[in-house]
């Protein structure tokens, strides 16, 4: 599932760079990154996406959901929402990862150019690794 996170974590950058949640509560910033536009839009390219992945990818969701909410709701049978369920449980385990975006939420302050920069470089560093 490295492939896919890697993917999820170059469009965070992308995001962040576009000025994604500038202006807002740290503590919204996943919402903002992942869950206000999908990461992939069509059945086909999400398909192709999962790939190989997909197994996996569906128990990764199904134990997130059922952690998190005490059932499982997302609709396996749709590919869509299968890839922008994992991007977002994806996103929330690379801001996790994160030292500028754990440091952000200790000062827990509005965001502004500078916090989104130094954010986009850890990020694109840890993709680097």
């Amino acid at each position: 599932m490295n492939q896919l996170k890697q993917d999820v974590a170059s469009y965070m950058i992308s995001q962040l760079e576009d000025q994604v949640g500038l202006d807002n509560d740290v503590s919204d910033l996943h919402h903002y990154l992942l869950n206000e536009d999908y990461f992939i839009i069509g059945t086909y390219k999400a398909k192709q996406w999962l790939d190989s992945e997909v197994f996996d990818v569906i128990e990764t969701i199904r134990e997130y959901e059922q952690s998190n909410f005490g059932q499982v709701s997302t609709d396996f049978s749709d590919p869509e929402k299968v890839a922008n369920m994992i991007a977002y449980i994806l996103g929330e385990e690379i801001l996790s990862d994160s030292d500028v975006y754990q440091q952000l939420q200790k000062d827990g302050d509005t965001l502004d150019e500078i916090d989104l920069d130094n954010l986009a470089e850890d990020l694109k560093e840890s993709i680097r690794v």
